[in-house]
């Protein structure tokens, strides 16, 4: 916890809280929930929608019982939301991950599933999420680490559906210092988050080493890294468009002859677009590449492709590409159904 043990919200001056500002004339789809973990950038964010929307909101905490201390952490929640008036609902989750995915993305794909589903079974229009612009330049900078491509490049989007839930970022602008000095300044207590200061974590190791560096080389890093950060997105959504166009030429079940008549950049455009869309996949970039070698090598009937991707594989199937997952692997009779082929 930061070092006020009581949470004294009624003190505090909304005026000059940042996530106010960041706020103020943004459009939002009432009545909003706001995602609250507990944390500087959440309190601030959940403050801000109290005093923009007075009796329009709800909070959402999300236990993950991943640390000693969540129990501290509903209670420390339970207390300011009282304080505030503001409804709080918790969920438990258990994210169990599955082979070769990360346990951060597991409990990130639980969390956003049980807000989405608690947000609606609530009457909730939109779900706000406290990300901030440190979280942004963090985002883009693993993207970087990682050789990401353009949606990596393109960082957090401000907003996005999933699970049929609205979602939105609204302190995508505002820099994490000038929350928790606010919050400081008007002795509001926040939790700190102990697995923030352990640099076994790649993003920990960007914050605590790499953004100061940053900030005494370029001072408005945050600034002009959003800038990239759009014009990544804009570029992306181009690329989205034509491989929506791409997708309608090649079918749904992309035919390989049809993929042979784009270029080699169209084809790993659409049929990323396709793993994504219709498959609820992504191709690493090795295996991309052996996709498309095998494309361009497909000239007669007697050819045979089968690639893992993710968690199942691609096979030509008759002419067409198909996403076979373990679980159809079935006679054809039975497969023919489809399960995520289109």
């Amino acid at each position: 916890m930061a070092a006020s043990p009581t949470p004294r919200p009624t003190r505090a001056s909304p005026s000059g809280n940042p996530a106010l500002a960041a706020l103020q004339g943004a459009a939002s789809r009432l009545p909003v929930v706001v995602a609250f973990s507990g944390g500087a950038d959440s309190t601030a964010l959940l403050m801000a929608a109290r005093e923009a929307w007075p009796g329009r909101i709800h909070a959402i905490h999300i236990h993950h019982g991943l640390q000693d201390r969540a129990d501290d952490f509903e209670r420390h929640c339970r207390a300011l939301c009282d304080e505030l008036d503001v409804p709080l609902h918790t969920v438990r989750v258990q994210a169990r991950h599955a082979a070769g995915e990360s346990p951060e993305d597991a409990a990130r794909k639980a969390r956003y599933a049980a807000l989405a589903q608690t947000a609606a079974s609530l009457g909730m229009q939109e779900v706000l999420l406290g990300h901030h612009a440190d979280d942004q330049v963090e985002t883009l900078l693993l993207a970087l680490s990682r050789g990401a491509g353009l949606p990596g490049l393109a960082g957090m989007a401000e907003s996005f559906e999933r699970h049929g839930m609205s979602f939105r970022r609204p302190l995508l602008g505002t820099a994490a210092k000038s929350l928790r000095e606010w919050l400081a300044a008007e002795g509001v207590a926040f939790i700190d988050d102990p697995t923030n200061a352990d640099t076994a974590f790649t993003r920990n190791r960007i914050r605590h080493a790499v953004l100061p560096a940053l900030e005494v080389a370029f001072p408005q890093f945050r600034e002009t890294f959003a800038r990239s950060a759009r014009h990544a997105a804009q570029a992306q959504e181009l690329l989205t468009e034509l491989a929506a166009r791409d997708l309608e030429r090649v079918g749904n079940s992309p035919g390989v002859a049809e993929l042979r008549r784009l270029s080699r950049g169209r084809q790993a455009n659409v049929l990323r677009h396709w793993l994504r869309i219709a498959c609820d996949a992504a191709a690493s970039t090795a295996q991309m590449e052996e996709l498309l070698d095998q494309v361009k090598a497909c000239a007669t009937r007697g050819h045979a492709i089968r690639i893992k991707v993710a968690a199942g594989r691609v096979e030509l199937r008759q002419g067409v590409l198909r996403y076979v997952t373990s679980t159809q692997d079935r006679p054809d009779s039975a497969r023919a159904a489809g399960s995520g082929n289109l």
